[in-house]
């Protein structure tokens, strides 16, 4: 039983899985750090500094707080601005990735374009071709009998 799960769990597939996972874990930092601090701010910039998050629509008569978490301990409330905001991080982080996806693409297709590189002959190689070119001209020079 021990062999087998350690051929299961040392299968390529597996392994191929799992540096994607720290992988995607590791891009995922670097894409909501380019979020956060390179594209929120401008969008902060754009909107007027508004707080989405705090935006709510009361859904009971008893609701008379301002911030969305005293709301939400007064009653129910329809909390659009959280929905709005995470919206807006995905369509930031899908146009990020969709970019990085594009430039990938394109690094891709100038590998497959390369003309595919000629390697050299070994000296001894060409040493054989050349000594068999100069029997195929002395052969073809001299008369046979």
């Amino acid at each position: 039983m021990l062999k087998e799960f350690k051929e299961f769990a040392l299968r390529g597939n597996m392994v191929d899985l799992a540096i994607g996972i720290i992988i995607g874990a590791a891009f995922s930092g670097l894409v909501n750090s380019i979020v956060s601090d390179l594209f929120m701010p401008v969008v902060a910039v754009i909107t007027g500094g508004v707080d989405f998050s705090n935006k709510f629509i009361a859904l009971g008569s008893g609701v008379t707080a301002s911030d969305l978490a005293g709301a939400r301990e007064q009653g129910p409330v329809l909390a659009y601005g959280n929905f709005l905001t995470l919206t807006i991080n995905f369509l930031i982080v899908a146009f990020i990735l969709f970019l990085v996806v594009k430039a990938m693409n394109r690094l891709k297709r100038q590998e497959e374009a390369k003309p595919p590189e000629v390697s050299e002959v070994p000296r001894n190689e060409k040493l054989l071709e050349e000594i068999r070119d100069l029997m195929a001209v002395a052969t073809e020079r001299t008369p046979r009998v």
